[in-house]
């Protein structure tokens, strides 16, 4: 039956594998089976069984759709035929290998995109991919297996599946699997096991794979979450917030916080610091950077944020990142200064936290302060002012019902310095408006109660009442010097602050961290942002993070100044507006952008100088050489001829011998030459390459004849099953006599050198074997360049560009040069070039 179509997209749900191997195909199938069964329309829409039996009787029973057959020079190529799947519109199609480039001429480039087709028509698709073909873990696959993946599938194709399932099997199951020839013919087996599929690689891809998917399903709920408005924390994963302050209880606080972390399996330790005016600034020089380093060595992540409220930046910060825990450490206030100034932070957290569990830990700085608190601008708000009136309001009559029962004719200078210290401290909690109210409310007062006659405005002495305007001008004074102290200080403070955000993504950069994306993060962070993104001036994102607000609320901002007068960015935040002194940070961090981009261009141009250093390196080298290797066949030759003049005297023996040097020397010259040639194209990228379907056994056989070896000097191991591979038959044979040149002459007497040919996922190789010394690994990265003989000095070996031709050359052809160690001692160099069936090549998307 076929599937009605609708309106709607399809579903994709992706089947993600670590390795080959592992079984995604062959779940595919199955599943695929499952869902014919309960009545659904599924075909295949392209499948590769890999010659297993167990995946090919699995898709015996489902229907096919026949491929599509494309000619690439001179060589068929089956492709999945979107257009026909489109035709037959079936419910459910069944793609193998995703991330799968289609052969030069069909729809699209990539199978992806036929997916993307196929999905947009309604048809849901059931695919399969290996997580070494995500793109943005392309490279660390590369670095854990030596391989490098050729294809590769970007990031939001595989993330916006609306399923993702990873296939899992233990690695040496996956081993077992192989050994037993359940994944590769037995003659790829030996190769297969001793490189890609080595239980370090397969226990690292595995680890990564479930890694990428728990994010991607991290990402997803929060997702969720965002789109429904939730806004309590989900415990699906404990994550241990600790709060620092900058002072010496952080390291016992971030060790608790650890452990918490540590008690569930997967939990997430992260370290927060507030700069703000609360008066319980860090006390130790570089005390923040320590317990920045620690937090990194437990695990966790460490995160600044600029803001005056404390108690609600800490919860907020919380519910962004979905905490469970949060551990705070026991106010560091004296009870004094907890009576003065309120409610501490740790009372205003569990007040707010909501569904997160507060832990408040005990610290050795625990209440060990009895002093007045520091009072900052900060501080000043309306919260603090209505302190201070309260203050003013219940201080003044108590002071005075004291002074007024305790009052003599000589107290009046006590009296007046009393009321003085109550405007102190007045100006001290609430700043200049209370501590002015208190200033004349006490002056009042003193009129009122202590100065002649009682209880009446009216001053009966001269001297009295400038007395007491001196003293209402000094409390006015006073609470003005409090009060531009304060803001002072909170200046000071917010100075700090961003002294130590920048600090901070100075570290991140200095820990090789991307400049534009630590800067981006942390701005994201310091303002509370939902999102900030830096665009290139193209439209290119250069590095973002966050989201976007729905409601489209942004600022943009030029970063930097291009040639032709344009911005060379532009930074976009998404959030709030931006106050003053925030604004004022933003622009440091835009300078630090346009320097981190400026850096950028610096170092593509000093690459690109590095390129030309190294072309005149290699020019310098090629004259060295010339001098030394041309000059002893020139010479040779030139000798030969000279004496070939005074033939008259020489017998026919002698003249013969002078023709085979002179014959020999200039055969020898215009070998090195041609070398020099051939190199010269290689570098300059016009080396002219034409690849057929070649044999590889007749590449071997025509370079063994051509060196003129037999059985005592070359053991064959040959695959009769290796089908075609894509070559220039020419070069190939030029690269296969240059391997086993060398390998003859650095193999030890007797020994013989081994060639054999082997298949892994769509390319050939070709190993050439010796037993000689071999070569180190430091030697191995620099053995490939022109002019290294790697130890020869007779000049007889020729110029040095034997390896570097042979590198060349096999690259032109599309394929890869690399050496490996022989076990027992030796060198093997393994030539890689695609099959001309064009199947996958290694590590590729087998199921």
């Amino acid at each position: 039956m076929t599937g009605e179509r609708t309106s709607r997209r399809g579903r994709l749900r992706v089947l993600l594998g670590a390795a080959p191997g592992v079984g995604k195909t062959f779940e595919m199938l199955s599943e695929g089976n499952r869902l014919r069964e309960d009545g659904l329309d599924v075909v295949i829409a392209v499948v590769e069984t890999h010659g297993r039996s167990a995946t090919a009787a699995q898709a015996a029973g489902l229907p096919l759709v026949p491929r599509r057959v494309e000619q690439h020079r001179g060589v068929e190529l089956t492709e999945m035929d979107a257009a026909a799947v489109l035709a037959r519109a079936p419910q459910i199609a069944l793609v193998d290998e995703l991330a799968h480039t289609n052969a030069p001429g069909s729809r699209n480039p990539k199978r992806w995109q036929d997916v993307d087709e196929l999905l947009d028509a309604g048809i849901d698709v059931i695919t399969t991919v290996n997580v070494q073909h995500i793109e943005s873990l392309n490279a660390v696959v590369e670095k854990i297996t030596g391989v490098a993946q050729q294809e590769t599938i970007p990031d939001a194709v595989v993330r916006g599946a609306d399923e993702i399932e990873v296939v899992d099997l233990a690695p040496q199951t996956l081993r077992d699997r192989l050994s037993a020839g359940l994944v590769y013919p037995a003659e790829r087996i030996d190769a297969a096991l001793s490189n890609y599929f080595r239980l370090g690689n397969l226990t690292a891809l595995r680890e990564l794979a479930l890694l990428w998917l728990a994010d991607e399903v991290d990402s997803a709920l929060r997702t969720y979450r965002a789109e429904q408005g939730i806004e309590g924390s989900w415990q699906a994963r404990e994550r241990v917030v600790v709060a620092l302050t900058g002072g010496a209880e952080g390291e016992t606080l971030l060790r608790r916080g650890a452990r918490i972390a540590a008690r569930s399996a997967g939990g997430e330790l992260l370290a927060v610091h507030v700069s703000a005016q609360d008066g319980l600034r860090r006390e130790l020089p570089g005390a923040l950077a320590a317990q920045r380093t620690l937090v990194e060595s437990l695990g966790g992540s460490y995160h600044q944020i600029v803001s005056d409220d404390v108690p609600e930046a800490l919860v907020e910060f919380a519910h962004t990142v979905d905490a469970t825990q949060l551990v705070i450490g026991v106010s560091r206030r004296g009870r004094l200064a907890a009576a003065l100034t309120g409610p501490s932070v740790g009372t205003e957290v569990i007040r707010r936290s909501g569904d997160i569990d507060v832990h408040i830990v005990t610290h050795a700085a625990a209440g060990g302060r009895t002093a007045l608190p520091r009072i900052t601008g900060g501080a000043l708000g309306w919260r603090r002012q209505v302190l201070g009136f309260a203050v003013a309001l219940i201080g003044g009559p108590l002071l005075s019902w004291l002074l007024f029962s305790l009052r003599s004719p000589e107290s009046i200078t006590s009296e007046v310095l009393a009321y003085q210290l109550l405007v102190v401290i007045v100006a001290l909690i609430g700043g200049i408006r209370p501590a002015v109210f208190a200033a004349v409310l006490s002056g009042i007062t003193l009129d009122v109660l202590f100065v002649a006659p009682l209880y009446t405005v009216t001053i009966a002495h001269p001297l009295h009442a400038v007395a007491l305007l001196l003293y209402v001008t000094i409390a006015i004074l006073v609470s003005i010097i409090v009060d531009q102290a304060a803001r002072r200080a909170r200046d000071a403070n917010r100075a700090t602050a961003e002294a130590e955000l920048l600090a901070s993504v100075a570290g991140n950069v200095l820990r090789g961290d991307s400049a534009a994306l630590a800067l981006v993060s942390r701005t994201r962070e310091a303002f509370g942002l939902s999102g900030v993104r830096l665009v290139a001036g193209n439209g290119d994102v250069i590095a973002r993070d966050g989201e976007p607000l729905r409601d489209g609320r942004s600022t943009t901002y030029p970063v930097g100044t291009g040639a032709n007068g344009e911005p060379r960015a532009t930074l976009e935040l998404h959030g709030g507006p931006l106050d003053a002194p925030s604004r004022r940070l933003l622009d440091v961090i835009i300078a630090q952008l346009t320097a981190a981009i400026e850096h950028t261009d610096l170092s593509a141009t000093a690459r690109e100088a590095e390129a030309l250093a190294e072309t005149d390196q290699v020019r310098s080298a090629l004259l060295s050489a010339v001098s030394h290797d041309l000059r002893r066949p020139l010479a040779s030759a030139v000798a030969a001829i000279g004496g070939l003049r005074g033939a008259g005297s020489l017998s026919a023996e002698d003249r013969a011998e002078l023709l085979a040097t002179a014959d020999e020397s200039l055969a020898t010259l215009t070998s090195l030459v041609t070398d020099l040639l051939d190199v010269s194209r290689v570098q300059a990228g016009v080396l002219a390459v034409s690849t057929t379907p070649v044999d590889a056994g007749g590449s071997i056989l025509a370079a063994l004849d051509e060196l003129s070896l037999g059985p005592s000097d070359v053991e064959l191991a040959l695959d009769p099953a290796l089908p075609p591979l894509r070559a220039d038959p020419v070069l190939l044979q030029r690269v296969l006599v240059n391997l086993l040149a060398n390998a003859l002459r650095h193999s030890p007497e007797g020994e013989r050198v081994l060639v054999s040919t082997s298949r892994l996922g769509g390319t050939a190789e070709i190993r050439v074997v010796d037993r000689g010394a071999g070569v180190s690994h430091e030697r191995q990265g620099t053995m490939f360049e022109p002019f290294q003989r790697l130890g020869d000095t007779d000049n007889s070996t020729g110029l040095g560009l034997g390896l570097a031709l042979s590198r060349g050359f096999t690259e032109g052809m599309g394929g890869t040069l690399s050496p490996e160690d022989t076990p027992g001692g030796g060198l093997t160099m393994v030539v890689s070039l695609p099959l001309a069936d064009g199947e996958p090549e290694p590590g590729g998307t087998a199921g």
